[in-house]
């Protein structure tokens, strides 16, 4: 279920999204001392092409450093990325078939304003992803 979700997503709002973190990691890639943001859009990229199986959590050793970084992303590039993601995100609800990626779109929010200190996992929580 998880791969047709993920394909449904990539055709309606995944390909533009992750163009959006794509080109905001250039972007921050053109001054050196903002890469370290830059490789938090890539990372966002990622998962923002692929959101179903994976899910976001806080890394427990994030400190002041990460709410820093984190108040400059928002200011350099945050804002817009969020304000695509709520917009999508409304457009995919309009429909029955897309309150799901609607719904996982408005997950993608507070990441896409707050990347740094957050850590991107699969997530095992399916009755068939359990080991023996």
């Amino acid at each position: 279920m998880r791969t047709i979700l993920n394909i449904i997503w990539l055709i309606l709002a995944g390909w533009a999204l992750f163009l959006g973190y794509v080109l905001a990691g250039i972007l921050l890639c053109v001054p050196i001392i903002t890469i370290p943001w830059a490789i938090a859009s890539f990372r966002i990229a990622g998962y923002a092409i692929w959101p179903f199986g994976r899910e976001v959590v806080s890394r427990p050793t994030a400190g002041v450093g990460s709410f820093l970084g984190n108040v400059i992303w928002v200011i350099l590039a945050g804002w817009w990325l969020a304000i695509g993601h709520i917009v999508s995100g409304i457009a995919l609800c309009i429909t029955i078939i897309g309150i799901p990626m609607g719904i996982a779109d408005f997950k993608l929010v507070p990441v896409s304003l707050m990347p740094l200190g957050k850590e991107i996992v699969k997530s095992g929580t399916g009755a068939f992803d359990r080991t023996l």
